[in-house]
């Protein structure tokens, strides 16, 4: 999470008081009192953003707006101006400047204009650093959004499995993906320029495999929900698994097949060959900071199909979703985009069956996510936005199970 800020200012006392706020709102100054001394600091991949005073000795406020500009057009600059300044602030924000505040600043304004830069400045980062991970050909990475801890770890789990010619066991929740990360480990495997064939499992006859068994050769054979497949076909499977086949078995499910084949209703031995290698795909309950993040991507590739603009999409909008069970995980969330793209009105199927008082928490848990959302998960911030008492706040918090943690970025 970016937390650094260069201050640079040519008056001491002020450079250490704004540092002082910084550090007591957690974030990490660097200090500097002209722009030679600061300028060292500037380059395109600065993972923070620049307040500076407009008026120093030399260069001033405006060379430094420049020379960033110049060194990173998107690297937030935050001017503080003196009083009868403002002319020259309206200037300095034609000219690039992300915002700016007049001298004396309440720390309260000062972190509200920070917050704001600080998640452009992420959103920047995190756009050029998907775009670095595409450009080097990594399907993981070009088809397996997010950024949260879990779903990092899902697409080296995918890495770490696609390179060998064993058999993996790829599964979910509904709705999960589960389809789309076996087409991952196909890419990235070295199989990968072969067919990827998908078949449903429960449809598949003994005679059936056999014959989309050649039809994968040179690549891979998914097996989509393979604890659904007749018991004949599973004992073929086994048998052609063992004897050696010219296609990579990748199967899907989204039960327990341990469960399963401990009951005897479904084939241990076949289970065990099949989980060689598990990948295992989170649901969105588990990651829901990757839910605004998937559904910007969504809403891109709906409004490309539908031939239409992107429509804008608000932080409530995104802090409504972050709020929401989403039982059909990335598939129900597609639908969501698709809807939301063509102006259709969201469905109300998953509340329309709640009491009132159940309905009226989901709307007090989705404001408390909002909150956290735009005050960079900070609690007495969002807590003072929304006119609670801090107390009140937390024992809301704590109902919901909602940490403040989860919303820094």
């Amino acid at each position: 999470m970016i937390r650094k800020v260069l201050l640079v200012d040519d008056d001491a006392a002020v450079r250490e008081a704004l540092a002082q706020t910084l550090e007591l709102a957690e974030y990490e100054p660097v200090t500097a009192g002209s722009f030679v001394a600061a300028k060292d600091h500037i380059h395109s991949e600065f993972d923070g953003v620049i307040i500076s005073d407009i008026r120093m000795p030399g260069r001033d406020g405006f060379h430094l707006l420049n020379f960033a500009r110049e060194v990173d057009p998107e690297l937030p600059v935050v001017l503080l101006t003196g009083e009868g300044d403002i002319p020259m602030a309206v200037q300095a924000m034609g000219q690039g400047a992300f915002d700016f505040l007049e001298k004396p600043c309440a720390a309260a304004d000062l972190l509200a204009v920070l917050e704001r830069a600080i998640a452009a400045r992420s959103e920047v980062l995190r756009d050029r650093e998907l775009k670095r991970e595409l450009e080097r050909g990594d399907p993981a990475a070009r088809m397996l959004f997010g950024l949260s801890e879990q779903a990092e770890a899902l697409r080296e789990r995918v890495r770490s499995v696609a390179p060998t010619h064993a058999e993996v066991l790829v599964t979910g929740p509904a709705g999960s993906g589960i389809s789309k990360v076996a087409e991952v480990v196909h890419l990235m495997s070295p199989v990968g320029q072969g067919p990827f064939v998908k078949r449903p499992a429960a449809s598949l006859t003994p005679e059936g495999l056999l014959t989309v068994c050649g039809d994968a050769a040179g690549g891979s054979l998914f097996l989509d929900e393979v604890s659904a497949m007749p018991d004949s076909t599973q004992y073929a499977a086994l048998e052609l698994i063992e004897q050696g086949i010219d296609a990579r078995i990748i199967a899907g499910t989204t039960s327990d097949l341990s469960q399963l084949s401990g009951q005897g209703r479904f084939n241990v031995d076949l289970f065990y060959r099949l989980d060689v290698m598990r990948v295992r795909i989170p649901a969105l309950s588990e990651r829901p900071e990757d839910i605004p993040i998937i559904f910007r991507r969504y809403v891109a590739q709906a409004a490309e199909q539908a031939g239409i603009a992107e429509p804008e999409i608000t932080p409530e909008h995104l802090a409504s979703l972050m709020a929401q069970e989403w039982p059909g995980n990335a598939r129900s969330l597609m639908s969501a985009a698709m809807r939301f793209v063509l102006g259709m009105p969201e469905e109300v199927g998953q509340s329309a069956d709640l009491g009132l008082s159940e309905q009226l928490a989901r709307v007090e848990k989705s404001l408390l996510v909002a909150a956290l959302g735009r005050h960079n998960g900070k609690a007495s911030n969002a807590a003072k936005a929304l006119k609670l008492p801090r107390k009140t706040f937390y024992d809301k918090l704590a109902r919901y199970e909602i940490r403040p943690e989860d919303y820094r970025r």
